[in-house]
């Protein structure tokens, strides 16, 4: 009988000591994994892969956003208003200035191109108010609230809508006027902290008013909107949008006959908060009666290529078709229309009742009216009673355009309405004998 052979067992093996015999035995039968692979799984730990498409799409999605900086910093290093021109008359000599307009350096379209001839011009004026009251700025409500609360002038309102005045401090007036300085010349780069702790002040507007904003660069503009739609609330959001940024955006059209890139972003910044933007630069604009074909247009196009919740874009809709009818009217409610929201019926009656209005008004309504009409009846003509498509087609009686009123009628005459398919019969199943 040979002598028993010793079993090797290994220094990791023998400091464990809670290991028994038979386990030990069997271990040493069983391939263990070499010490190199513990390298791999710490990697493994500490690292995070993600599969080739991913990758793929976040390294593109990288370099748009890096494309999209670098072309953003080039707008804001040019000067941010465009040299003044001769006003020219709006005819096909303006249509290559009008082309310029709808792109920066860079190439990129930030708006449609428009083209306004005479005719068009002077259809829109005939709907347009004659007795409008003058914009109000945020400096005539200040100038007006100092008249006003002088011997009050240390009270603060706790209304969220009202402007809340103090008695500054020398110095702190002397900052923001410094401040004010520093705007009017603003290209690139960080803004003063003073300015960004704006929006977090009770007595905003008064400190707003030192800055002087119609002085401010078109680049200050867009930067100060980012702000002030982050910060604010919609309120308060409404009322820069209204008291600011409107009226900048309607000088500058009005004198230069296009808007200013930086002026563009803002208004689409400013749809960050689509209550506000409805309440401080859509509805005002078309309360004053004075919307310009332009302003329709240039408006029409931050609407058209930003998304906005259905809830926001109902509300506008029914209150456009309620208000005294202005041929920028038609232009708004069809790029609402366009977007194919699923209205609800008391918006598509108000609608409706809009276009039915005009059943009895002698006046040749502008193709902007036609055209809307149009894509209402496009869109929506599933949506509405048999009575109102009745009543439709008699209003195509009386207003009626040469190329647009046959294709309204025959989208009218092939629409199924929904009080029809609401009390359509129901088919009986057949029985199989």
């Amino acid at each position: 009988m040979g002598k028993a052979k010793k079993i090797k067992v290994s220094k990791r093996d023998r400091q464990d000591v809670k290991i028994g015999l038979a386990e030990l035995i069997n271990s040493e039968k069983v391939v263990k994994p070499k010490n190199r692979t513990k390298i791999r799984h710490r990697q493994d730990e500490d690292e995070e892969f993600v599969d080739s498409g991913l990758s793929q799409k976040i390294l593109s999605q990288a370099r748009r956003q890096q494309m999209e900086m670098e072309e953003e910093e080039d707008e804001m290093e040019r000067p941010s208003k465009s040299p003044k021109k001769p006003v020219t008359k709006l005819g096909n000599d303006d249509s290559e200035g009008q082309a310029e307009s709808s792109e920066d350096e860079t190439g990129n379209h930030f708006y449609d191109n428009i083209e306004i001839n005479e005719e068009d011009e002077q259809a829109l004026e005939m709907f347009m108010n004659r007795d409008k009251a003058p914009m109000r700025t945020l400096a005539d409500i200040i100038m007006d609230k100092l008249t006003e609360k002088k011997t009050e002038i240390h009270t603060q309102f706790s209304d969220a809508g009202s402007i809340q005045m103090q008695e500054l401090d020398p110095r702190v007036r002397q900052m923001y006027e410094g401040v004010r300085d520093v705007l009017a010349k603003y290209r690139s780069g960080k803004l003063p902290k003073a300015f960004k702790i704006v929006p977090n002040l009770k007595n905003w507007e008064q400190i707003l008013y030192i800055t002087d904003p119609p002085k401010w660069s078109a680049a200050a503009m867009y930067q100060a909107t980012r702000i002030f739609a982050s910060n604010l609330k919609e309120k308060m959001a409404q009322r820069f949008f209204n008291l600011v940024l409107l009226p900048r955006v309607r000088d500058d059209l009005a004198e230069y006959k296009r808007l200013n890139f930086h002026l563009y972003q803002a208004l689409r910044k400013a749809l960050f908060k689509p209550g506000g933007f409805m309440k401080g630069i859509l509805l005002p604009l078309l309360e004053s009666g004075s919307c310009t074909l332009r302003e329709a247009t240039i408006i029409g196009s931050v609407i058209a290529k930003n998304s906005i919740p259905i809830l926001h874009s109902s509300a506008a809709i029914l209150k456009i078709a309620e208000m005294d009818y202005t041929g920028a009217n038609s232009v708004f409610l069809r790029i609402f229309l366009d977007k194919k929201y699923a209205l609800p019926y008391r918006v598509v009656d108000a609608v409706v009742f809009h276009f039915l209005r005009f059943s009895t008004d002698s006046r040749d309504l502008p193709v902007l009216w036609h055209q809307a009409l149009l894509t209402f009846v496009q869109r929506y003509k599933s949506d509405v009673s048999s009575e109102q498509r009745d009543a439709l087609l008699e209003l195509l009686k009386k207003q009626s355009h040469h190329s647009i009123t046959g294709e309204v009628r025959r989208e009218l005459q092939h629409a199924k309405c929904r009080d029809i398919e609401a009390t359509e019969p129901k088919s009986e199943p057949m029985s199989i004998t």
